[in-house]
């Protein structure tokens, strides 16, 4: 199937960055289990619950900033270099897709990035370090530098709007697509959850990689609950000894 693809959509979750030791935070035990979720009108409405939301972003960018691409992003990298990928849609914010050797132009982050911060004002670049110290020098959330707005980091909150762009890039990418691939998604957070269906729907193949059970897998043309790196690594071997 992977073979046959010329325009293959790669969708992917929270799974296959595990393996980077990047937890994945919905599950028990993960840190939204520990944490309530800061919405994102409280997010604006107070400092003092913004001062909160960077300090539980700050410890999760540690994870984040020491983690490597691992198996399964090495061998999408591959996918796409091979032209058998065309695009990667990914609800995951740690650019491992990026580092692995994707080029940007390829990769739609439809829950944003979590390498660096913006303004929600004007729309300026912030870097995580730069937030880090202020708070630690300021004791209050970073304000931005070019016209003094909100700065958050570039991912999207619970309650805030999905990325118009990245949602229309995405949607477009899967009604293109010959082939598409769920990768290490439980397949159950919509609206993300909708770009299988929809792929479905306009009659492409359907293919999902997960450990677990999904909330997809009946309408799937094949589901295959194993280890993420090492499915996809024996994909490349066998596509390269053919």
């Amino acid at each position: 199937m992977v073979q046959r693809a010329r325009r293959g959509v790669v969708f992917t979750g929270a799974g296959i960055s595990t393996e980077c030791g990047i937890p994945d935070f919905r599950s028990p035990g993960g840190f939204w289990t520990r944490y309530k979720p800061i919405e994102f009108s409280d997010f604006l409405a107070s400092a003092e619950t913004r001062l909160e939301a960077w300090r539980r972003f700050l410890v999760i960018r540690e994870t984040i900033a020491g983690a490597a691409p691992g198996a399964g992003h090495r061998a999408v990298a591959d996918l796409v270099r091979r032209g058998h990928v065309a695009r990667v849609i990914t609800q995951n914010i740690d650019g491992l897709h990026e580092a692995a050797g994707i080029p940007r132009e390829r990769i739609i982050e439809i829950h944003g990035n979590g390498t660096y911060a913006h303004c929600l004002a004007c729309g300026c670049r912030h870097e995580i370090d730069w937030v880090k110290e202020e708070i630690a020098r300021k004791e209050k959330p970073p304000a931005c530098t070019s016209c003094g707005g909100i700065v958050k980091s570039a991912t999207i909150s619970f309650g805030q709007a999905m990325p118009e762009q990245e949602m229309a890039d995405a949607r477009a990418a899967t009604l293109n697509a010959d082939l598409f691939l769920a990768i290490g998604s439980s397949l159950q957070v919509f609206p993300a959850a909708g770009f299988p269906v929809m792929a479905k729907q306009n009659r492409t193949p359907l293919v999902i990689v997960n450990r677990e059970e999904t909330g997809l897998d009946g309408l799937a043309d094949l589901v295959i609950r194993r280890d993420i790196g090492e499915v996809l690594a024996a994909l490349v071997a066998r596509i390269e000894s053919r």
